[in-house]
């Protein structure tokens, strides 16, 4: 049951991690990166968290 409460605090935290890693490169792209590559950034956003969190 503890081995249990621990694997899934590290997978949280495993998620959490890999969520802001990419907000920190959406965040890091420029207006002229996002109309080069015709991108949205709040669709990034979602999108990104809809790919860690799978909601």
């Amino acid at each position: 049951m503890f081995s249990n409460l621990i694997q899934n605090a590290r997978e949280r935290v495993a998620k959490r991690r890999r969520y802001n890693q990419l907000v920190d490169e959406i965040m890091g792209l420029s207006p002229r990166d996002l109309a080069d590559i015709n991108g949205n950034r709040t669709d990034m956003l979602r999108h990104a968290y809809r790919q860690v969190y799978g909601r």
